[in-house]
């Protein structure tokens, strides 16, 4: 299918042909019939995407202070590649369209296929043949609206919000400063409210426009008596001013407090500058409010992948309420968007379609879609695992799916200069960073999930995608008989484990050898190997320390999100780093976290895990900390001898008063793992990492969760069925988890 890209170094737009993306849970696939390319939003994008480096950080000085902080704590290096790797990468454009359902996602009953819909969403409703869609990013479109007119939906609810901030009320005066396109439908929402309206721009012409699409009044803002003439036409000063405008200067915001009455409300809508004088605000006790893009729910990952929604009680008028309203609005005539979209190009010509906007002012083009009927029905072609032992292979064909920052700056780059591999194919939930991972890493196809699963000419499939999709990534590999590498954790829920399991003794029943490797990159580390082979003839059971100095996390961040949080997510590491230096199985596991789960999610914790031989580990895994300490300190004592290990890059072996140290650039065993993981498959050799040492690990993550999910009350041990007791040192839990 096409997709409108822009190049994140150059700003070059272009139209690929890129996967269909993945139906999910809790969203819909969506034939697109039109999309908008407005005069705003995407036109600064653009911008932005043709400057310089130097341009790009003076742009956003806030993305060059993560990146500063980003050095400080990894290195200037590191830094580097991951901003590298940023800029090496196809990104999608558009966030405002129309279409029809083509297909519905799990758990999903308020839309069927064929229905038409407004779709809303920056990296959702892009400028593609088709999108996948969460459930509250889209609504149903009225009958009488013609699709051509819903496409512009998403740009009408930021309108409409931006007024509901403002408070508008019916015969109030009502500035609008910046007659774009958000302020020209403003204009029209503002007057269908029974307001007043002014509008302002600095360029004559959209203020010949706005009055054509309805406004009582229109002025140029650099005209000396605008102020006079506002307070004129609205006897005592506007009531309420929106700014719509965009621009690094805070004259919008000057202009609009000289404009209203005393008391007057702004609503900032636009991008610009904040920084105006105390004193004319403090001396008319003006208040000022930003309104968030479309509404309630916007930037709020439960409400826009989850698909919760607020109850209407008590959030009113939601994004996708929003978008709802103005298409009543549009169906009810009380709104014209239809003089905003004479311009349309066909999907071909999108590049044409962004340099019409720059070049001729207009407020924006449509870029319209043929009636394709995509369809998604699959052959399978390799449904059944081979039954007979794993063997030896000419080559790795890495099938890859997913193509996030990890993936692009770590796994890519090492797995393509391992002899034996070939990089197949790579395949992401959306199409568009997999074709742009194609392009840029060397991967010979783009593909989507499901049919990377099912391609003969894969033998290895890498799943390096968010935590929660693991399982169901593991258990369609399994089934084909294709090696799996999975990012960790191998699962985040215990029947996900269970059907791992399951799957697993099928295929060796079946005579087949199942090939499942979990990306437990640390206890391949070069110095983890001198640690192990220091102590490698020990007879006494070990004390391991380990100390995390995680950070925070904030508990909107999908790993926060996922089931089991950053314990599940991260913890895993640092508990199979233990067991791989102890060599050792797993007997028990208790851990306490510090209260303080509203701020933290449970993430300043203390595990203690023992093994069979007596060895103990104590786990410290902190968000509380500080950037400048290093994030990961190891020690190990066992018989009189003590090995120190600082963030992978400096050790310390100490036995009988003599010290050997080593210093490296840091090296977390991420190359390592995969030369040994290619070996393997390449020889047809059972995994690196046992089977029931990945489960094993996978337990004892879980029971670290179970733990502090207790209360402080003592609890009888509990053995579970893979044989790991549950200590008495139960955890902490605030009330509300």
């Amino acid at each position: 299918m096409k997709a409108t890209l822009v190049d994140s170094k150059t700003g070059e737009i272009a139209v690929h042909e890129i996967p269909m993306p993945e139906l999910q849970p809790g969203g819909i696939l969506v034939e697109t019939r039109f999309s908008v390319v407005s005069s705003g939003t995407e036109r600064a994008k653009i911008e932005t995407g043709e400057k310089s480096l130097l341009g790009k950080a003076r742009a956003r000085p806030d993305l060059v202070r993560q990146v500063v902080d980003y050095a400080r704590a990894n290195g200037v290096r590191a830094a580097y590649e991951k901003v590298k790797t940023r800029l090496d990468t196809l990104a999608p454009l558009g966030y405002s369209s129309s279409g029809v359902v083509l297909e519905v996602g799990e758990g999903v009953t308020e839309f069927r296929p064929g229905e038409r819909v407004a779709c809303a969403g920056a990296g959702y409703a892009n400028h593609c043949e088709v999108n996948f869609i969460p459930r509250n990013l889209a609504v149903h479109v009225p009958e009488t609206v013609p699709l051509e007119h819903a496409a512009i939906t998403t740009i009408g609810a930021i309108a409409l919000q931006g007024l509901r901030q403002a408070e508008i009320r019916l015969g109030e005066t009502v500035v609008i400063i910046g007659a774009g396109l958000v302020g020209v439908l403003a204009v029209q929402l503002a007057k269908a409210a029974g307001c007043r309206v002014v509008a302002i721009d600095l360029d004559r012409t959209r203020v010949e426009g706005a009055i054509k699409l309805g406004a009582d009044a229109g002025f140029v803002s650099t005209e000396p008596r605008v102020e006079e003439l506002v307070h004129a036409f609205s006897r005592y000063g506007a009531d309420a001013a929106v700014i719509t405008a965009a621009t690094r200067s805070s004259e919008p915001l000057e202009l609009a407090a000289k404009l209203l009455r005393d008391r007057g409300r702004i609503v900032v809508v636009g991008d610009v500058g904040l920084g105006v004088a105390r004193a004319p605000l403090y001396n008319k006790e003006l208040s000022m409010a930003l309104s968030r893009s479309y509404g309630p729910g916007r930037y709020d990952p439960v409400y826009e992948e989850r698909g919760v929604d607020y109850p209407i009680g008590y959030v009113r008028w939601t994004e996708q309420r929003n978008m709802e309203a103005f298409l009543d609005a549009l169906a009810s005539g009380a709104i014209n968007v239809a003089p905003l979209l004479e311009r349309q190009r066909p999907i071909e010509e999108a590049p044409q379609a962004y340099n019409e906007i720059r070049q001729s002012g207009v407020y924006t083009v449509l870029i319209r879609y043929p009636e394709q009927n995509f369809s998604r029905r699959r052959v399978e072609t390799s449904a059944a695992a081979p039954k007979h032992a794993r063997a030896a292979c000419e080559s790795v064909r890495a099938g890859c799916i997913g193509a996030g920052s990890f993936a692009l700056g770590t796994i890519f780059p090492h797995l393509r200069k391992i002899p034996g591999v070939v990089m197949e194919s790579v395949a992401t939930a959306s199409g568009i960073a997999a074709e742009s991972a194609r392009a840029s890493v060397g991967f010979r196809h783009a593909s989507n999930p499901a049919d990377l699963l099912v391609d003969p000419s894969i033998n290895a499939v890498f799943v390096l995608t968010r935590h929660d999709s693991h399982a169901s990534y593991v258990l369609g590999a399994l089934k084909r008989g294709k090696a799996a590498f999975i990012e960790k954790p191998l699962c985040v829920r215990r029947e996900e484990l269970a059907s791992i399991r399951e799957a697993y003794a099928e295929q060796i029943a079946q005579e087949a050898a199942p090939f499942l490797m979990v990306g437990f990159n640390r206890r391949f580390a070069p110095y983890t190997e001198k640690i192990r082979e220091f102590f490698s003839a020990r007879r006494e059971p070990m004390a391991i320390r380990i100390r995390v100095n995680a950070g925070y996390v904030p508990r909107e961040h999908w790993a926060q999100q996922s089931t089991g949080g950053r314990i599940v997510g991260e913890v895993c590491h640092f508990v199979d780093w233990a067991r791989a230096v102890a060599a050792c199985p797993i007997r028990s596991v208790s851990a306490a976290a510090l209260p303080d789960a509203n701020r933290y999610h449970r993430d300043n914790l203390v595990a203690t895990i023992g093994f069979d031989d007596g060895s103990i580990a104590s786990l410290l895994y902190l968000a509380n900390g500080d950037k400048a300490v290093p994030k990961e300190s190891f020690e190990v004592f066992c018989e009189g001898a003590v090995a120190r290990l600082d963030d992978f890059r400096a050790l310390e072996l100490v036995r009988k008063g003599k010290k050997q140290t080593f210093k490296s650039v840091q090296d977390k065993g991420h190359r390592k793992e995969l030369e040994r993981m290619v070996e393997a498959v390449l020889r047809g050799q059972p995994s690196p990492i046992s089977f029931e040492e990945i489960c094993e690990v996978t337990e004892a993550t879980f029971k670290i969760e179970d733990s502090l999910g207790r209360s402080f009350a003592y609890q009888a041990p509990e053995t579970s069925a893979e044989g790991i007791e549950v200590g008495s040192e139960v955890g902490s839990r605030l009330p509300e988890d």
